[in-house]
Formats: C-alpha cells, sequence, structure tokens
C-alpha cells in the first residue's frame, strides 16, 4: 500500500513530458491523447496530463471526454481560472449549460477581469433565455476589454431583447473596430431590416457578401429580400449559394411562384425521393398546394390532412374572472420597453421585435410554460398519427420567437405560413366583441395563400373563433389569416412557433 501511494505522488519527468508536449503544439492531437493517457496511468495525479489530456480532445470534438478530463485535473489543480474557462467551454458543447455556468462564475472568481469568461458565460446566458443576465454579462465583458465579438454579442442579445435600435449600435461599433466583420455587417442588416429600412438593410447584406461572397446568412438575407420583391429567378441563386436552413424550400417556391412547373415538379420529386424523413413545414405547404392545384396526390408527408391537426383549448389562469396574470401581460404589453417590427403583412396594427418569452418580466416568462404544457397536451392528443409531424415532434420545447400583435379598427393579417415554425400559434388577450358579423376577428386557415399560383378556386378554409384566455395551435404549414374587424376596439394576441433543429429567428403575424 505504501508502495502505491509513493508511485501515485509521482511526476514525469521533462523527458517524459517533452513528447507529449510536442505533438499537442505540432497538432496531432490523436498521438498527443494516446500518449498523455498512456502515462496518466503511470502518474495519475499529475495536472498536466490530465489538463493535456483535454485539450487534445476537445480538438478531436470528444467534449464528454474532454470534460471528464478537465474535471479530474481540476480536482487536482482547483485554483486554475484557464481550466475553469476550458471546462465551461466543453460543457457547453455537450448542452450541460448549467454546469457550464457555474465553471464561468468559478474561472471569474478567480479571475474578476477575465473578461473572456464574462463574454462566453453571456453566451450561455443567452443560450437559456436569460437575456436580462446574458447582457449584464457581455457589457461587464466590454467595461474590462473593448473589443468587435464583445460589441457583437451584445448586440444579438439587445436583439432578441427587441431593443433594436441599441443593438444596432453595437453592431456598428463592431464594424468600427473591426471593418471586415462579415457576421456584424449582416445581423446590422436583420436590425435594419427589422426596422423596416430595406434599403439600408440590402446594403449591410451587400457589404457582407463583399467581405464574404459565401457568407450564407447574407445569401439567405438576400435571397429572402428578392423573393418578397418578386424577383423570383433573382432569389433563387441566393437561396441555392446559401446552402442554409430552408434554402430548397426557399428556391422550390420561387420556381413556384414564377410559375415554372415543370422545374417545380422535377425539383419536388427529387426531394421526396430522397429525403428520408418529411419533415419540412414549407415544403408541405407547397406540395400540398400543388397536388390541390393540379388534382394529384400529395407525395409529402409531414401532415396532410392538416385541419385534423388545429387544436383550441382554454387556458385557465387567463380565462378565469379577473386574471392577474392577463392583467399583467396587458400591461407588460402596453408598458415595456419592446420596440415594434415592420411587417408588410400586418394592416392597422403593431407587431413586437424580440423574443417576448426570452424577456425578463415574470408574465411572459409564465405565459411561456403555459405554452410549453400546452404543446405537450398536444403531442398527447394526437400521439399514434403517422404523418411527420407528430412521429418527428421536437423533443425540447424551444420557441423559435414569440411576439404580440395589436390590432385597432380594421386591423388584419394576410394569409401566410410560418416558414420555419413546427407547430404555431397564439394566445389570445384582447378580442373585439361588437362585431356585426360573428367571423369578425377571427382566425382563419386553409390551403391556399400569399397569392399562390392558382388553377381553380376549390381551396378549402376552415375558421376558428377563439374567446379571451384561448390558444390556438395548428400546423405551421398551414395557410392562415385574421379576418378584419370593424369596430373601434382593439385586438391583443401573442404569437409563436415551437422551434424546430436549428436557431432561426423569423417571426410573423396572426
Amino acid at each position: 500500500m505504501a508502495k502505491q501511494a509513493q508511485q501515485s505522488m509521482q511526476q514525469p519527468s521533462q523527458l517524459e513530458m517533452q513528447p507529449v508536449l510536442k505533438l499537442l503544439n505540432s497538432g496531432k492531437l490523436a498521438e498527443a491523447e494516446s500518449a498523455a493517457k498512456k502515462l496518466i496511468v503511470r502518474y495519475p495525479n499529475t495536472f498536466i496530463l490530465h489538463h493535456v489530456l483535454a485539450i487534445a480532445q476537445d480538438g478531436l470534438s470528444k467534449f464528454s471526454d474532454a470534460a471528464e478530463s478537465y474535471k479530474k485535473a481540476r480536482a487536482i489543480q482547483p485554483s486554475t481560472p484557464d481550466l475553469q474557462f476550458n471546462l465551461g467551454i466543453a460543457l457547453t458543447n455537450i448542452g450541460k449549460l448549467d454546469e457550464a455556468v457555474s465553471s464561468y462564475h468559478k474561472a471569474i472568481a478567480l479571475q474578476p477581469q477575465f473578461f473572456e469568461a464574462y463574454g462566453n458565460l453571456g453566451t450561455v446566458l443567452q443560450k437559456q433565455g436569460r437575456l436580462e443576465e446574458a447582457v449584464s454579462s457581455y457589457r461587464k465583458a466590454l467595461s474590462i476589454n473593448e473589443d468587435p465579438r464583445g460589441h457583437f454579442n451584445l448586440g444579438t442579445a439587445l436583439r432578441d431583447e427587441g431593443k433594436l435600435d441599441e443593438a444596432i449600435t453595437h453592431f456598428k461599433h463592431a464594424i468600427a473596430m473591426l471593418p471586415n466583420y462579415a457576421d456584424a455587417h449582416n445581423y446590422l442588416g436583420e436590425c435594419l431590416r427589422d426596422q423596416g429600412n430595406m434599403e439600408e438593410a440590402i446594403k449591410s447584406y451587400l457589404d457582407t457578401l463583399k467581405l464574404n461572397p459565401s457568407h450564407a446568412g447574407a445569401n439567405y438575407n438576400m435571397g429572402e429580400f428578392l423573393y418578397l420583391a418578386k424577383r423570383f429567378d433573382e432569389a433563387v441563386t441566393y437561396f441555392e449559394q446559401s446552402q442554409l436552413d430552408d434554402w430548397q424550400e426557399r428556391s422550390l417556391y420561387c420556381l413556384y411562384k414564377a410559375e415554372r412547373f415543370d422545374d417545380f415538379k422535377t425539383k419536388l420529386d427529387e426531394i421526396v425521393r430522397t429525403h428520408k424523413k418529411h419533415n419540412a413545414p414549407f415544403l408541405a405547404t407547397l406540395s400540398t398546394h400543388y397536388a390541390t392545384n393540379f388534382g394529384v396526390e400529395d407525395p409529402y408527408n409531414f401532415c396532410k390532412n392538416g385541419f385534423d391537426y388545429v387544436y383550441q383549448n382554454s387556458i385557465k389562469e387567463l380565462a378565469e374572472p379577473n386574471s392577474e396574470l392577463l392583467t399583467e401581460l396587458l400591461k407588460n404589453v402596453s408598458n415595456a420597453d419592446i420596440q415594434e417590427r415592420k411587417q408588410g403583412m400586418l394592416y392597422n396594427g403593431t407587431q413586437s421585435a424580440g423574443n417576448l418569452f426570452k424577456r425578463p418580466e415574470p408574465a411572459f416568462r409564465k405565459l411561456g410554460e403555459l405554452v410549453k404544457q400546452e404543446f405537450i397536451n398536444y403531442k398527447n392528443r394526437f400521439a399514434g398519427a403517422s404523418c411527420e409531424l407528430i412521429k418527428s415532434f421536437p423533443h425540447e420545447l424551444e420557441f423559435t420567437s414569440s411576439w404580440y400583435v395589436k390590432m385597432r379598427r380594421g386591423g388584419y393579417v394576410d394569409g401566410h405560413i410560418h416558414e420555419v415554425g413546427w407547430i404555431s400559434g397564439a394566445v389570445y388577450l384582447v378580442l373585439p366583441k361588437d362585431k356585426k358579423d360573428p367571423t369578425e376577428g377571427c382566425f382563419e386557415y386553409g390551403l391556399h395563400g400569399d397569392n399562390y399560383p392558382q388553377k381553380h378556386n376549390n381551396f378549402p378554409v376552415g375558421i376558428a373563433t377563439p374567446s379571451v384566455g384561448d390558444i390556438v395551435l395548428f400546423p405551421s404549414s398551414l395557410f392562415h389569416r385574421t379576418i378584419p374587424f370593424n369596430s373601434n376596439e382593439e385586438r391583443i394576441c401573442i404569437a409563436f412557433d415551437l422551434k424546430p433543429e436549428g436557431d432561426i429567428f423569423i417571426r410573423s403575424n396572426y
């Protein structure tokens, strides 16, 4: 036993360490990992060996292994800020965000001016939707060391909060410090777009593409602008260059709107043939419209019978008399520091920017949790359905975005879909009462909208008539609109999309 204890206290000699360090420093990570493991068998309590092993595993994208190696190194030498920092990165990469936050806090406690740790902490907090804390962490990082990345990070969090003017200021700061910062140019353009300043937004996208012609986001954003401008052939080029997110569906959309039906059908058939899962709602919209238009079978099984999957329920906490939650939500909608987002499909109304359910107000957070429960109820209601909508229902209930829509007399939203949603929905807070027609202010859904080309008018529609406190959920592939109302009242709802794969933030209306 004494001999074993003595061996565990031994440290490798410099001669033994040199080959391991040389392999690591020369980028031969697999060899460095193997060499470090062999030495650890002989010297299990050597901090540097566990740290070297962790760094090699990190570089090999073995993040779970790296996290365990960092933890073993920390057990030997817990007062090393860089180690806590690296562990935070590894934990983030494997989705252990709470542990990552703790690790970054420990790094900061050991080195209070560790601005990179503040920056990474802000990123994790932002991923968790803790925007107020993220903004605070980013600001602290900038107070220690002002750099372009810090301004960029802060700008993204402010944008999520709906504070577009301040976000724009920080993106511009990042660009002033680093003029070739392509991502900052692109995000600046997205904020300008959200404010309705399309001329300046396009300039920012083009500035991005001058710096990086292959920039996926800027190509996608240019494609989106061009297709909204009905310049469909030009848009296809940008979407195909982007290869981002739903670029194939967007390209198909352009072909369909340009009435290039043969090209559309050829590309659609290829996607249906090669994609194992029919899990793209936007593609489902296009496929269903084409099938209805030309009287053929719909080959895409995301949700062929979308009308069967419209769900309406009353949320008790909002529908009860003198609801405190409803009162607080309406107060927040009226008084919170939330900027508006310009929206071309919305008439006689306003829409919020940012993501309401990630804001700090307790009422928005509470509503977000209630909506998540309704998503679970929705999934349980339709359990066993053979369509991909239910079979591939997202496991993690996150929101692509959430926003309020306030309409006044004559308000309505044109027919549209939510291209990047999975399940979309709205909770109704205020509805017009003085109606000459019972459908005024109601929610209409169907298979046609957005001026898709029509060979006939036989496209069915359905109507949901919500009450205050109701939630309506539906497949994001369905077209939907708000029926105009004519009374001198308000209509207020909070709308949202359930997040599929990816981190896309595109908003629409109800």
